[in-house]
């Protein structure tokens, strides 16, 4: 069985790094701790936990997205609708609602999900983000199903579900693991 310790990173887009910069690192009080780059790109490291980072991609020519609320439905291909950030407190979500709004930029009023308490802006490349603090319940400790006509795979419960794929028949032997330098090896390099 895998050990997940949290999302590495999620890599995002931007055409504007500097405002990128200026939002997460200087708004929002996220590290600058990794970048990597040359001419017509740049990919840039931001620390929001212990184990967690977001990323930007900037290339040439990368526009703000389509203003789009939260959650609204969309067709076509799509693949991303908004990033969630947790926050530990209530006062850490009014902080930030009271810093955004300081600072121009549009913030939802507080929305209780009844397990979370959210407000909702938008950053300079029009990513939807929700900031998120505790509620009463914890889904991760108590999973909970509300959907009126869940799925069948839904049906079947929160722990993943054994034999529904292939055995791994011949597992790469260690001697045969071998990883191949990357962009971020000159970070090492240069260490």
């Amino acid at each position: 069985m895998v050990t997940y310790t949290g999302i590495n990173h999620l890599a995002l887009a931007t055409g504007n790094m500097e405002a990128t910069i200026r939002f997460w690192r200087d708004l929002l009080g996220l590290r600058l701790v990794a970048g990597l780059g040359h001419p017509g790109y740049r990919h840039y490291f931001f620390e929001l936990s212990e184990t967690d980072l977001i990323a930007f991609f900037e290339w040439p020519g990368v526009e703000p997205l389509i203003l789009k609320e939260h959650g609204a439905p969309v067709k076509g291909p799509f693949a991303f609708d908004h990033l969630s950030m947790g926050v530990a407190t209530e006062e850490d979500l009014w902080n930030l609602k009271d810093k955004l709004e300081a600072a121009g930029f549009w913030v939802s009023e507080v929305i209780d999900h009844g397990f979370i308490h959210s407000i909702y802006a938008h950053d300079p490349n029009n990513i939807a983000i929700e900031f998120s603090s505790p509620g009463p319940l914890d889904i991760r400790r108590h999973p909970k199903m509300a959907d009126k006509s869940p799925t069948a795979l839904a049906l079947q419960g929160p722990e993943p579900q054994p034999k529904v794929w292939p055995e791994v028949a011949h597992p790469t032997p260690q001697e045969e693991w071998a990883s191949y330098p990357g962009d971020g090896a000159v970070l090492i390099e240069e260490s």
